[in-house]
């Protein structure tokens, strides 16, 4: 039996029909074609899916597609805007945080959240909040230099 559901993904809305035990991955990967999620462990301990729902991160392996339902998803894609780069994803870029990129998708928007919520953003809370993306390629360095470039650009006003 499939469900009715409503989402808006990337600023645009969807009505989908889906079925009850599909996660949000499934849903975003298959039915709406977003590229950049990938399909890791499955079990929410490698972040490799991570989206923000409704302006928290999440993986969206873990996560029922019907109990996304009403909600808002940021994905990768959603960050970029009229064809240019975010400038986090600038940062990681001219910053070298992007190696094999698996991990690059869900480790961007748990950055993405992190400047845009932490009150103490000292290097401590970075690790703590990105704990839960794991990386096989960097060593975490560079992602660390990554966001802290990002929070700069963010403080200057460059950000969207």
């Amino acid at each position: 039996m499939k469900i009715p559901m409503e989402i808006k993904v990337n600023h645009h809305s969807y009505q989908l029909e889906v079925e009850p035990q599909e996660t949000l991955l499934e849903v975003l990967k298959n039915k709406l074609k977003i590229n950049s999620l990938h399909q890791g462990c499955q079990e929410g301990e490698c972040g490799a899916c991570t989206v923000l729902l409704n302006g928290q991160p999440v993986c969206s392996c873990l996560i029922l597609s019907p109990q996304a339902d009403g909600g808002e998803v940021l994905t990768l894609e959603g960050l970029n805007r009229g064809g240019e780069l975010h400038p986090l994803l600038e940062a990681f870029m001219e910053n070298y945080a992007i190696q094999c990129g698996y991990c690059t998708p869900g480790m961007v928007m748990t950055a993405y959240y992190l400047i845009n919520h932490l009150n103490n953003f000292s290097e401590e809370s970075i690790r703590k909040g990105i704990e839960g993306n794991l990386c096989r390629c960097t060593g975490y360095v560079q992602i660390l230099q990554a966001i802290k470039a990002a929070k700069k650009e963010k403080d200057s006003g460059r950000w969207w």
